[in-house]
């Protein structure tokens, strides 16, 4: 039988001492810091990693050095847990050690510098151009012909013009020292006012003008025949640009919740919504003109590396359309003679 060497742990005993640190921690959270329950389970499942990996390096978890965090860290990114996931296991581990200080058995925190590597940014998910006009061109049918105008316009407008929503429910009917943003049909221009409360103008298309141009007319000639309370101040017609049926402006939810509604209705398969809308129009500029300045500007963003991610979209567009059309993508397998 093979004995340990003089001075080292075996997994038992490290497993053994572990436990005993862990179970002491775990009451600690559950009795005097009074944690939920689902949270001291949450605990323990991190400490239960951070003990089997302890136990397979053969140290005990009071011996545990910077070194073997950083290694463990590594191991888990490798295996593909995600930046979140480490993090959050980190955290555990992190606070478990904070303890064991406090009671005076390490002299430092092995965790204390060590950060999960940075999730990657997911991509902003963007329609196809396709799937963009299809719901562009959607006309519902409904025999409610006040809501159909509206909601055509604003679907032409947060497409055409890549408008967050907050600036899309901003918009007035006219210019005013008030107004957060306001339409200019005749110059084929919504003035916004974007994040960090930076104002911008940007085009109208043809599609969109005509489209608000229909849906004011509506509009103007329900608040012609509307009760006083449907009015603003003074008798004046309501400024907002987009308004509910009780004459007040509508809110984000409300187009959220109109958008995804018409998206279903006209037949795409994912529900839509508002940013989805800017980060197509964004996407299929972008793959037409190349111009990423422009596309900046237009969008509004304080960085061009916020306008960068648009690059991964239109990279991933030229390379479905390569797999798709090219003879050489088709080879799978070959090897050169």
């Amino acid at each position: 039988m093979t004995r340990a060497p003089s001075g080292a742990s075996t997994a038992h005993e490290v497993t053994a001492v572990g436990t005993d640190l862990v179970e002491r921690y775990l009451e600690h959270v559950r009795v005097e810091k009074r944690l939920a329950q689902r949270t001291v389970e949450l605990y323990a499942l991190d400490l239960q990693k951070l003990s089997q990996q302890a136990a397979q390096a053969g140290v005990e978890l009071l011996q545990v050095q910077n070194s073997h965090i950083r290694r463990w860290v590594a191991q888990m990114n490798a295996g593909g847990r995600s930046g979140r996931g480490i993090a959050l296991i980190l955290s555990g581990w992190r606070g478990f050690y904070v303890w064991l200080g406090r009671e005076g058995l390490i002299s430092s925190n092995p965790v204390q510098d060590v950060r999960a590597p940075k999730a990657g940014k997911p991509l902003p998910k963007a329609l196809s151009v396709d799937q963009a006009v299809q719901l562009a061109s959607f006309a519902s049918g409904s025999n409610d012909p006040w809501l159909e105008a509206r909601d055509a316009a604003m679907v032409e407008l947060l497409y055409g013009a890549g408008l967050r929503v907050g600036e899309l429910t901003g918009l007035d009917t006219v210019a005013s020292s008030s107004a957060r943003g306001w339409i200019d049909l005749q110059g084929g221009e919504a003035h916004v006012l974007g994040k960090g409360g930076k104002r911008r103008s940007v085009p109208v298309g043809a599609k969109a003008v005509l489209a608000i141009t229909h849906w004011l007319a509506l509009r103007d000639q329900a608040l012609a025949q509307a009760k006083p309370g449907l009015q603003g101040p003074g008798g004046n017609a309501q400024a907002a640009l987009f308004m509910g049926r009780n004459g007040t402006r509508l809110s984000a939810q409300s187009i959220w919740q109109r958008l995804r509604q018409r998206s279903l209705q006209a037949g795409l398969t994912t529900p839509v919504h508002p940013h989805m809308l800017r980060h197509s129009f964004a996407s299929h500029l972008l793959q037409s003109s190349s111009d990423l300045r422009a596309v900046q500007e237009l969008l509004g963003h304080a960085s061009i590396t916020t306008t960068q991610a648009y690059t991964r979209l239109d990279f991933q567009h030229l390379a479905k359309a390569y797999d798709a059309a090219h003879p050489r993508a088709k080879i799978k397998g070959a090897t050169p003679k």
